[in-house]
């Protein structure tokens, strides 16, 4: 007796361990989240614009440089005598930049501008990913319920195989009966082979998007939290303005535009440094054995002309700030017609979802009454059966993919009013 209840914790204990390893969604859009290549290069990127606003701050700072050389001379006079000198020199020379058009300054809010523009080009690769984590996870777990639903149809329609064997036997049913049933199954035997194949492609995508292989027998869909989407289309609209990164994105990437222009003005301005040199010199020649040197001076230019090319470039980026003004603009549209798009599509796939439900039910009915009707030998065809059996197949098949659909509807909400983040979903990061 003990014996037995040892088992019995044993084969809960094996049990408990094999749920708590089930691959949720949650967990693949948090390896995906931490693993993927292509987000992880984006960080990578993110990090090089903070480096590049520190390297514009460095114009505004001076530059120092510490020079020096050792060398030595022989030299001979008309009364050829030997002289020898080792003439030595240290330097060092601080400059200052005074006034560099107002170049300097753009390009510092460039630089800074850059480095927001890097972490909303981040967070929109960041939305990539995980909605393609969770198109992937999900797809996965589709191919797997129609692998079920095809076996379990091939495993019906067997055994309806060998029913009307025996009934053909009897003289209950004709040969014709019996093809149509050993065609249906030749039938579900073909899909469930594109079912398979189907698998084996999505368990790759998987794998590409997550970063590890899947666990084919613990994929789950539900996510532990349910996903907190907007409640209205105008709470939507107004989410996106202030979270969408395509629409920051563009808005930054039309003032960087400005800038340019700034930029690109300074080319044509004055501009002016100073500077302080100290040089200290020993043995400079047989007469002078020590020199200081002390050197103050302001340098200011101004380019009247150099061809041409500092016109056209500011002419230049002109037409760009007005193409990013338009872009921007394009955004704006762009931005509230995915908004609307994929509300409209989260509604739709709800309604679907419930059509289905119900489509489904009313098949099993069905499919349950016309199966018992034909095995007790009434007036119900195999070819009736045969498409009651198809009608549910297929019902079931669609309740699957109907499912997904309203999950990743959900996603496509979130992505499109820029909440589709690690924050929001409560990853760890």
């Amino acid at each position: 007796m003990k014996l037995f209840f040892k088992i019995i914790l044993i084969g809960i204990f094996f049990i408990g361990f094999g749920e708590s390893k089930a691959n949720t969604l949650l967990e693949s859009l948090q390896s995906a989240y931490l693993n993927n290549s292509k987000l992880n290069a984006e960080r990578a990127s993110m990090r090089a614009s903070k480096e590049e606003k520190r390297e514009a701050i460095s114009e505004f700072l001076p530059n120092v440089t510490i020079s020096g050389y050792k060398s030595s001379q022989d030299s001979f006079n008309s009364n050829l005598n030997d002289v020898n000198i080792d003439p030595q020199e240290r330097s060092i020379l601080i400059e200052q930049k005074i006034f560099q058009g107002f170049s300097g300054v753009a390009n510092l809010q460039k630089k800074r501008k850059g480095q927001k523009l890097g972490e909303f080009k981040l967070k929109k690769v960041e939305q990539e990913i995980l909605l393609e984590a969770a198109k992937v996870h999900t797809e996965l777990f589709l191919n797997m319920k129609k692998v079920d639903i095809n076996l379990s149809n091939v495993d019906l329609l067997e055994r309806q195989v060998e029913t009307d064997q025996n009934r053909l036997e009897k003289g209950e049913i004709s040969f014709t009966d019996l093809a149509q049933s050993e065609s249906s199954l030749a039938g579900a035997r073909a899909q469930l082979i594109a079912a398979k194949n189907d698998l084996i492609t999505s368990g790759a995508n998987f794998e590409k998007i997550i970063g590890k292989k899947s666990s084919d027998d613990n994929i789950q869909v539900s996510l532990e939290n349910n996903l907190i989407l907007p409640e209205s289309l105008a709470i939507a609209y107004k989410i996106s303005v202030s979270e969408n990164p395509n629409l920051h994105i563009a808005f930054l990437e039309y003032e960087q535009s400005k800038l340019d222009v700034t930029i690109a003005a300074g080319e044509l301005s004055p501009s002016a440094t100073l500077s302080y040199e100290r040089t200290e010199q020993d043995n400079i020649s047989s007469t002078i054995q020590e020199r200081t040197q002390e050197t103050v001076k302001a340098t200011a230019t101004w380019p009247l002309f150099t061809g041409g090319k500092n016109t056209f470039n500011y002419k230049k980026f002109q037409e760009i700030k007005n193409q990013k003004e338009l872009l921007l603009e394009d955004q704006k549209k762009t931005t509230k017609a995915k908004v609307t798009n994929a509300w409209s599509s989260y509604q739709s796939s709800k309604s679907v979802l419930d059509s289905i439900r119900s489509q489904v039910k009313a098949a099993e009915i069905a499919n349950e009454g016309i199966t018992l009707e034909y095995e007790s030998g009434t007036s119900r065809t195999t070819l009736e059966v045969i498409q009651s059996r198809s009608i549910l197949l297929n019902s079931r098949i669609n309740l699957a993919s109907s499912e997904r659909n309203f999950l990743i509807s959900q996603f496509n909400l979130l992505s499109a009013v820029g909440r589709l983040t690690a924050e929001q979903l409560n990853l760890k990061y």
